[in-house]
């Protein structure tokens, strides 16, 4: 009898109890968390795969529209595809901007962050660089590499 009254007595969490305490944990874990890290966390990688992907589809519009110009315009705050007349000289249509995360850039090798970016009907850049040519700006700098040949990949 003095047993089964000792093991009354005492008093732990059921598995219940600790299942939804995980899941809690996890949630704030997930949700709340990368808020207070702000925007400086924003991966780099991911903006650099970002800014990659724009380059190649601009690349491929003016592969396959030799009649147009198109031109990537970069500013301190974001990104716009212009497509431009055959001569490079009247806008057809701006895309909607594109806007980097809080803290994020996309800068030339030599620092400048406000430039345009243009492929010839060949996917030659008109910047005029062979390598690493732009950063991309976060939580760490990584390089984008453009070749002489219009060959687009991390630098």
């Amino acid at each position: 009898m003095l047993k089964y009254q000792v093991f009354r007595c005492l008093r732990a969490f059921t598995l219940i109890e600790l299942v939804v305490t995980i899941l809690l944990l996890a949630i704030i874990s997930v949700v709340v968390l990368p808020r207070f890290f702000g925007a400086s966390s924003y991966s780099a990688f991911a903006l650099r795969q970002e800014i990659i992907a724009e380059l190649r589809r601009d690349q491929m519009l003016a592969f396959n529209n030799p009649d147009r110009c198109f031109r990537l315009n970069v500013d301190t705050v974001g990104y716009q595809l212009t497509h431009l007349t055959a001569d490079c000289s009247g806008v057809i249509f701006n895309e909607p901007q594109q806007g980097f995360p809080r803290g994020a850039a996309l800068t030339l090798a030599d620092g400048r962050g406000v430039f345009s970016i243009g492929f010839d009907h060949l996917g030659r850049t008109t910047i005029g660089c062979a390598g690493d040519c732009l950063r991309v700006v976060a939580d760490e700098t990584l390089a984008i590499a453009i070749e002489s040949q219009g060959y687009i990949h991390e630098g």
